[in-house]
Order: structure tokens, then sequence, then C-alpha cells
């Protein structure tokens, strides 16, 4: 289709397509755009004179035509004149439409200069526009800085401010305001730092505040971890060899789940730091933000620690709350590391932990000096040990703590000596030395099973009273030992390293209360003249003896298996032992003393005119008195005691009747002195006869042959060694001779 009409050839061949069109729509549809170029053009003459050229051309063919076929001509011409007409009539039509066209045409141009204009001022308002739109958003930004770091959501505000610099700022950057902004950026990074640490250290604060409740649930929930290893200990006694923080517990211990950052009593939120690490880093400040954020801690320690403090409060509040503070701002330091172990180094923690433990030591240490009180120190270990093992599950070293508790247990065990060795004291000291009555079963059944003792009958076959052969103090000294052990023992409860240290020490301490406040004040007793308290003493002695060697088997069971093998002998064993022979000797003092008091009251009449008829009256009185001490005093000694004292009074009082007649004062011995003799002699023999120990009459041997020989017909037998040996083997080669040469001059006299 032709847009433009330019020279005439142009004209004519739009002209011949528009005829040649199919159909009137056509025909139109080519006849407008032709009229409106040629308007355009300015060849709207040409347009209607190739028309009408082309109009005159038809003519001439149809008039061609018409003289071939009249009638056809005839009806062609009238068609082609209704053409005309309407050729006629379109071609006005056309000429007003073109009219119309160019004054559109004229006004279009006027409005497409106007359009022009306007869009250049509509660009220039784009234009600005934009720039208005960028600088708002610049601005929009940077508020939207500060109203994040009013809502305290700084890390986002970081992040805004990180865009509105490397993105906005730079779409703005031929406008002032984006010098405004650039220049604000450093002030505004400060302050988005300052407001992060402004919340750190309040919580840092709250955990400050918080640490000492954080340690109370941490020595809470290891509490609640020794209880079930207790119990399941008490189930299956392998797991007894186990202890606290071992894998085995953890393992047995892992349904419990606990989180003592994350709980009902206590929750500590590690956003802020985070915040505040993630902003330094960010700000290329993360170096600085560690030393601040260490120098920091370090001055937090410091508060934790008090300058003094007291460890004799009824509850140990002061110590508790020492040591959960301590292991709640451990616990923290510990929980930074995994959480962000770029913040805080292992080195600077232990560090930290080592000098809180240092501190916490020297002011325990100076506060132990007013402790006289051995429970006191109890519960003191028992406090410590607790926080001990709250922090090994930690992974904190805990060396310096166990050797700390090693100097408690030092303190611990002199004052438990010093305690004990007063109870000890005051039981012997107030002793009546008299065997124990017993009056009814049950508290026989009581003395028994507190006491190191196997009775000699069965419970049954007693019949009440009754007396056991100790006296009051033995049982009370078996219940203080008891005591004693169990007070040992309970140090090493829970927690403690040094089982060995505990075996050595108690066995020394043993040995220091039964060798010098027991067996010690027992054998200075024995300096009383009271046979009965001698005996008493020995009685004990030997019980305390027997205490010794049960202590001794009790304590090897209940040694620790990292001490030595083999036997552990008590010091205090043989010094009972040993004293025991002391007592006998005390003993055999007292008893030969007696005799020699009865014996001194011997009036022998070495020259009676007449003989005796009874037994002198010290003879009588010294086998009643033998039997009497065998019967009452010596009654509770062990039998081969019993004979070994009557075993050396017969032979003392053996020699102290021979050495009657072999004073020097008795310078003659008739018969009827020798036959008064004999007769007392007699009476002793039958006296010793009816103790039934064969044995004792060995000690009248000598006594006896030393008679016969004075009353022998014959005496000059005892010159003959053959004879002297058969019948006068035990008489003294110095006494015979001497008798018999008082008794001889006395019998020439006599003949």
């Amino acid at each position: 289709m032709p847009s433009a009409l330019a020279p005439q050839s142009d004209l004519v061949n739009a002209v011949r397509q528009i005829i040649v069109a199919p159909s009137d729509a056509d025909y139109l549809d080519q006849l407008i755009p032709a009229i409106k170029g040629a308007s355009n053009t300015n060849q709207a003459a040409q347009l209607v004179e190739s028309l009408s050229q082309f109009s005159e051309d038809r003519e001439a063919e149809i008039e061609r035509m018409c003289n071939t076929n009249h009638q056809e001509f005839v009806n062609s011409v009238n068609q082609l004149l209704g053409v005309r007409q309407g050729t006629v009539k379109l071609t006005s039509e056309i000429l007003a439409l073109n009219q119309s066209i160019q004054s559109s045409t004229e006004k279009l141009a006027q409005e497409k200069r106007t359009l022009v204009n306007s869009r250049g001022v509509r660009q220039n308002i784009d234009e600005a526009s934009q720039a208005i739109k960028d600088c708002l958003e610049v601005l929009r930004l940077a508020n939207h800085v500060h109203d994040l770091l009013a809502k305290k959501n700084h890390y986002a505000a970081l992040r805004v401010l990180d865009e509105l610099q490397n993105v906005h700022i730079k779409e703005v950057t031929q406008y002032k305001i984006a010098d405004l902004i650039q220049r604000s950026v450093p002030v505004t990074k400060k302050l988005i730092a300052d407001a992060v640490m402004t919340d750190l250290n309040t919580w840092l604060y709250r955990i400050r505040e918080t640490s000492q409740f954080l340690g109370e649930v941490a020595f809470y929930h290891t509490e609640l971890r020794r209880s079930r290893q207790k119990e399941r200990a008490e189930k299956w006694d392998k797991l007894r060899s186990f202890r606290l923080n071992s894998a085995i517990e953890l393992v047995c211990d892992e349904s419990e789940e606990f989180d003592i950052l994350d709980n009902e009593e206590v929750q500590v939120d590690f956003t802020p730091l985070f915040e505040c690490l993630h902003i330094h880093y960010a700000l290329g400040q993360s170096d600085k933000f560690r030393v601040e954020y260490a120098a920091t801690r370090r001055r937090q320690k410091e508060l934790l620690l008090p300058t003094s403090m007291t460890l004799i409060d009824d509850e140990d509040s002061n110590l508790s709350n020492l040591l959960e503070g301590i292991a709640g701002f451990a616990i923290v330091e510990r929980a930074t590391i995994r959480k962000a172990p770029k913040l805080r180094s292992s080195v600077d923690v232990d560090e930290l932990w080592d000098s809180m433990c240092q501190s916490a030591i020297t002011l325990i240490t100076k506060a132990l000096n007013e402790i006289d009180n051995a429970e006191v120190l109890l519960r003191i270990k028992g406090v410590v040990a607790l926080f001990i093992q709250t922090m090994d599950g930690w992974d904190y070293p805990t060396s310096a703590l166990d050797s700390f508790l090693l100097t408690l247990f030092e303190k611990y065990a002199e004052l438990l000596k010093r305690r004990f060795s007063d109870d000890f004291q005051e039981i012997v000291s107030t002793d009546d030395y008299m065997p124990m009555p017993i009056n009814n079963l049950d508290e026989y059944d009581k003395v028994v099973s507190v006491s190191w003792y196997e009775p000699a009958k069965d419970r049954n076959e007693l019949s009440f009273p009754c007396v056991l052969p100790f006296s009051q103090m033995y049982p009370l000294c078996c219940i203080d030992i008891r005591n004693f052990l169990n007070q040992f023992y309970f140090f090493t409860d829970d927690h403690f390293q040094h089982p060995n240290i505990i075996d050595e020490t108690l066995k020394k301490s043993l040995d220091d209360l039964l060798s010098e406040k027991v067996c010690k004040f027992l054998v200075e007793r024995l300096s009383s003249q009271y046979l009965g308290q001698i005996v008493q003493i020995l009685i004990n002695l030997e019980h305390f003896e027997t205490a010794c060697q049960e202590l001794e088997q009790l304590l090897v069971t209940a040694r620790s298996s990292t001490s030595s093998g083999g036997p552990i002998i008590l010091d205090a064993t043989e010094e009972f032992r040993s004293n025991k022979k002391t007592a006998e000797k005390r003993i055999f003092e007292l008893v030969n003393s007696k005799i020699d008091d009865l014996i001194g009251t011997a009036d022998y009449d070495w020259m009676a005119p007449t003989l005796e008829t009874e037994p002198s009256n010290y003879m009588q009185t010294l086998t009643a008195f033998l039997s009497d001490i065998m019967s009452s005093v010596l009654l509770g000694l062990p039998t081969e005691i019993k004979e070994l004292i009557y075993f050396d009074a017969l032979s003392h009082a053996a020699n102290m009747i021979l050495s009657l007649s072999l004073s020097p004062e008795v310078k003659k011995i008739n018969p009827n002195g020798v036959a008064a003799l004999a007769k007392d002699v007699r009476y002793l023999a039958e006296f010793v006869d009816s103790l039934g120990v064969p044995i004792l009459r060995e000690n009248l041997d000598e006594l006896q042959q030393t008679v016969n020989l004075m009353q022998a017909e014959n005496s000059d037998e005892y010159y003959d060694a053959s004879t002297r040996n058969k019948k006068y083997g035990r008489v003294h080669a110095m006494n015979g001779p001497l008798l018999l040469e008082k008794y001889y001059h006395i019998c020439l006299f006599f003949n």
C-alpha cells in the first residue's frame, strides 16, 4: 500500500490500484490513504488530475467500446455518468476531508511540538523526582538506622548502615546530602558500638548478679548426680569404684538431661554477647573488643572475691556463697569458650580460674585459724568437695583444690585427735576400775555390740544382774574409737584424692590416742596400792590389746586400694602387751608386799620348850589371804595369769619363810622350833594341794627339803653328794650347812 505520492507515475500507479480494487471497502481503504498522503505532500491537485485523466481514459475506452455495441455503450454511459456523479461527489468529499485533515495535521503538529517540549520538562521532572526519591531513600535508611538503634536491634542497624554506605550513597554522590550522610557514618557506627557495649555491660552486670545463683543450681545438680550414683552403686556394687564425672558415671547419667544455663531456675542468654561480638567483628574492632571484654571479666572477678571471710557461721553460708559465685563465673567463662571460641582463649580462662582458686584457698586458710570444731571443718570439706566435683564436670583443673583438701584434712585430723584425746582422758580418769555391772539382756547386748569382746558364755545362758570382766572405761573407749574411725572416714565421702594419707594418719592418730591417753594413764595408775584396782587395770590392758588386734584387721579391710598391702601393726598393741607385764609385776609386788607383811608377823620361838599343836596365826592368815584374793580380787584374771601370780606368791612366801630361820638373829634352833616350822610348811603344802594345780607345789620344794634336812636323823647324808642330790637337791648349798650348824649345836646340847 502506498504511503506517499512523490512523482506523477506513482500517482498514476496508485490510482490504478484504487480503481482495480475488488470491493468498495478495499476501494475506500486504498483511496483514503492516497488522499491523506497527497494532502501531506501537497499533491492533492495532482491526485485529482490523475483521477480525471484516468476517468477520461476510461471514457475514451468506453466510447470505443460503445462504437462496437451501442446499446451496451448507452448502458455503460449511463452507468459511467452515475459513476461520475459519485466521483464528483466523492471528490468534493475528498477535498473536504483533505481540508479537515490538513487542519488536524496542523493542530497535531502543534500538539506534537507541545508534546516534545513537555517531554523535556517531564524528563527533567522525572530526573528530579528520581533524585529526590534516592535522597529520600538515603534519609529513610539513615533514620531507619536510628530507629533500629532505639529498638536495640544493633546488628540490623549496622547492616542497614553498611547497605546505606556501600549502595545507596553511591547513587547520590553528586548531591551534597551524600557528603553529609557519608560523614555521619563513622559517628553512627560509634553510636552502634557504644549502644551494643552498653547492652553488653548490662548483660555482664546481670551475669555477675546471677553467677552465685547459677553456681547454686550447679551445686544442686551435682548433689542430684551424687545421689543417683549412690543409688546405682547400691544396686550394682561394681559401680562403687567409679567416681563422679568418670566416663562410666557420665554414661549412666545420660538419661538425666539438664542444661545448667537454660532450665526452669536460671536462663543465661548469650545473645547480647554474640551481637556485640558480631558487630565489633563487622566494624573491624574484634581485637579491641576481646581486650576490653577480658579486662571487664577480670574486674568482675575481683569484685567477686571478698577481702576476708568467716567460717564459724552455722550454715557455712559465706563459704557457699563464695564458691557458688566462683562456680557460676567459671561456668559462664567455659560456656563462652564453647560458644564463641574466638572471643576467649583457654589460657585466659584458666588463668582466671587459677587466680580465683588461689584467692579462695587463701581466704579459707586464713579463716581456718578460728575454727576449733571438727564438724564445722567437715562441712567446709563437703562444700569444697562439691565445688571440685562441679567444676571437674566443666573441665577445670582441680589439683590445687585437691591439695587444699589435704590441708583441710590435716587440720581436721588435728581437731579430731584433740577432741577424742579429751574424751579418752575423761573416760579413763573418771573410771571406777571395777568390773562392769550389767542389769539386763538389752544392756548386755549394747555393750557387747560396741566392744571388741568375745563372751565366754552364750547370751542365753547368762543370768542377770551379772558383771563383765572389764570396767566401764573399756566399752566407752571402744565407742569413741569407732566414732573416731567413722569421723576419719567421713572425710573420704564424696571426694578425696588422698585415701592413703587418711590410712597413714588414722594409724598414727590411733597409736597416739591409745598409747598416750589410755595406756600411759593406765600405767600411771599402777602406782596405786589397791590390789583390786591394779588387777582391773591388767584386765583392761588385756582387752585393749584384743581391741588393738581387731583394729588392725579393721584397718586392713577399710584401707584404700592405693595403699601398700601387707598387715597393719599398731604400736599401741605392743604398748598394751608390754604394759600387761608391768601390771603383772605390780600385782606381784603388792601380793608379795602383803605376804612380806604377813610373814613379818611370824613369831617363831626357835628355842620353844614345847611343841606347837596348831599352825601359826600368820600362816593361817597367809593362806586365807591367798585364797581370798584368788576368789575375789583376782577372779576376773585369766587362769594362766592367776596361776602365775600364785606361782610367784608361793615362791616368794617360801623364800620369806625360809629366810626366817636363816636370819642372823637366829643363832640356835631346837627340834620344837623346827617342828613348828614343819607344821606351818605342811599346812601351806596342804593349801597348795587344795588348789588343784600340781605345778605350784614345786615352789615349796626347797622349803620342805630344808625342813626335812633339819629333821633328818642322819644329817650327814647331806654331805654325801649322791644322797644330797636325791633327797635334798633343792636345798641351797650354803643354806643347808648353815641351818644344820644352828640345829646341830642344839642337838648336841640335848644329847
